[in-house]
């Protein structure tokens, strides 16, 4: 059987180790991958520090992955060898429990989590569930696509279920691996988008990514300037801290809404700030398949990149210490050279 690369951990906080292992064979249900790319994702801190209930050692960390199908178990419909495909962090779902019977397939009690509940992207070849595949549209590189497996559906999707109107004043707080994502999304869905970050160095940027109005938070109140504005019919919050988040709650307008994909430890929020303006906060998870699809598309459509720093699968401990340390503008992307 031949041998493939792959890049695992062993335990808790252990090193990332380069091994050889068997190339797997797809079950019922799976294909098989020949990965091109894989980003790396804050959430892959959960794998390397072992702090993601149940985590089962050897694992395989990595889940924006893109790649092309080289075989196909039984009983999988519709997909083939040789199509481009994307696996991103919801590794499917079963289409019988009572959630997806609701059409909740985002909380299937049977799914897990790519590279972290099944081996991930940090290899040369990934076995993946028929139900987590998405079409990667040809204009895409593989560099180019796998973020938005993560970060570009988790941005996309919340944004698309704001029930924000184009024309809307649309905050996003944060300028970062998701929020860079975050501001081209909105601006291309029509949103008066307002970009929110610490320090007058990130303005120029901002606004080449298609930002209105940009905040600088460490020089200014974000929530009075969002006032001064009439009030942000959302805030899309993709920092993890939750300081930064109550900072702006103040300035949602009336009906407003703090849509959180930023992991922060805790919030603090006012209830009669909620209560007086029927202001929510809300939390939103990535997505599925196809919503990975759609943002893939989406992206084409209107030429939203991402911004990355492409490292080979050897210097995958590079690729993780510049995403960890925030030095990667944005998103560090591992290739396996295939």
């Amino acid at each position: 059987m031949s041998r493939m690369r792959a890049v695992q951990v062993s335990e808790p906080n252990g090193p990332f180790e380069i091994v050889e292992r068997e190339i797997p064979e797809p079950g019922a249900g799976l294909v098989r991958i020949k990965v091109q790319a894989c980003g790396v994702c804050h959430s892959d801190s959960l794998t390397k520090e072992g702090t993601f209930p149940g985590l089962s050692y050897p694992r395989v960390p990595g889940h924006e992955v893109v790649g092309v199908i080289d075989a196909v178990g039984a009983s999988v419909p519709r997909w083939t060898t040789g199509q481009r495909v994307g696996v991103g962090w919801h590794d499917g779902y079963c289409g019988y429990c009572d959630f997806c019977r609701r059409g909740e397939f985002f909380a299937c009690e049977f799914a897990g989590v790519t590279g972290i509940t099944r081996d991930g992207g940090y290899a040369e070849y990934l076995l993946a569930r028929a139900s987590a595949l998405a079409l990667v549209p040809e204009e895409l590189s593989p560099v180019e696509a796998a973020p938005l497996m993560c970060a570009g559906v988790t941005t996309f999707n919340a944004l698309r279920n704001t029930g924000a109107r184009p024309g809307d004043v649309v905050a996003v707080l944060g300028v970062g691996g998701l929020g860079h994502l975050g501001v081209q999304f909105a601006a291309k869905m029509g949103f008066k988008t307002v970009a929110i970050a610490r320090g007058q160095d990130k303005e120029a940027l901002a606004r080449k990514l298609g930002a209105w109005h940009y905040i600088d938070s460490r020089a200014q109140d974000p929530a009075a300037e969002l006032v001064k504005l009439g009030g942000a019919k959302v805030i899309l919050a993709t920092v993890t801290s939750g300081d930064a988040m109550h900072a702006v709650l103040g300035g949602l307008r009336v009906n407003g809404k703090l849509m959180v994909i930023g992991a922060a430890d805790s919030l603090e929020a006012s209830p009669l700030l909620l209560i007086m303006g029927s202001r929510s906060i809300v939390g939103w998870y990535s997505g599925t398949s196809i919503d990975s699809q759609d943002t893939l598309s989406f992206s084409v459509l209107t030429g939203v990149r991402s911004m990355n720093a492409p490292f080979p699968l050897d210097r995958v401990n590079d690729a993780y210490e510049r995403m960890m340390s925030g030095k990667a503008r944005f998103r560090a992307v591992l290739t396996t050279g295939l």
